[in-house]
């Protein structure tokens, strides 16, 4: 336990690494974010998107989960999240796994803050399979179309497209949060979770009024 929540927060605080001749430039060395040069496609049409990379093993991505909760109260009508499950080492599929499986069952936006909660403060080992299944099936989920579900041909593809996303936005950390491909934040840079969203606040609303222009 002590040992996984290390490598998570280590990975936490390490949250870029550049590959040689790539195309981004940081803004400043005391900016709290980062812009991607050139910027990279949305596929929001009209709407800003805001992607959070995220590993449900991380202490930090738990702790940033009730300053966006709030914020999506409050976030404008313009704004669409959407949720990436980062793949790094072998051990991390297994949860990115429980988060296509249960989106793909209707269960995510009920269910996600529960994964945080029962596996950092309750102490469940949901990235066990079998344990996973256990708590799902006390969750109301049927444990059999679950399991297939888990194992299914769309969840594999949908970790297929995870690892072409971390590619694209030469991801080497969480949480991460990039606003209209364009800009990168983090909890590091902005000062903290709380701050992290007033800086992704304030993003959104850059990055909206840059598409008027």
């Amino acid at each position: 336990m002590i040992l996984r929540r290390a490598l998570a927060g280590w990975l936490g605080a390490t949250l870029f690494a550049f590959a040689q001749g790539t195309a981004w430039a940081q803004i400043s060395a005391s900016s709290e974010f980062i812009e991607l040069k050139p910027a990279i496609p949305v596929s929001t049409g009209s709407k800003i998107e805001v992607i959070e990379f995220f590993y449900y093993g991380c202490p930090i991505c738990y702790e940033l989960q009730p300053q966006m909760s709030r914020w999506l109260v409050v976030a404008p009508n313009y704004v669409a999240l959407r949720r990436v499950p980062v793949l790094s080492l072998e051990n991390w599929e297994p949860f990115a796994k429980l988060y296509y499986s249960l989106e793909i069952l209707g269960q995510m936006e009920r269910l996600h803050w529960p994964v945080y909660d029962n596996f950092h403060f309750d102490g469940i080992l949901l990235n066990d399979e079998k344990v996973m299944v256990d708590w799902v099936a006390r969750n109301g989920i049927d444990p059999r179309k679950f399991t297939e579900t888990y194992h299914s041909a769309e969840v594999q593809g949908r970790l297929a497209k995870v690892q072409e996303i971390m590619k694209t936005y030469n991801l080497r950390g969480v949480p991460t949060i990039v606003v209209d491909g364009k800009y990168v934040s983090s909890a590091r840079l902005a000062g903290g979770t709380k701050q992290l969203m007033q800086v992704v606040d304030q993003l959104v609303r850059r990055a909206r009024q840059e598409r008027a222009q």
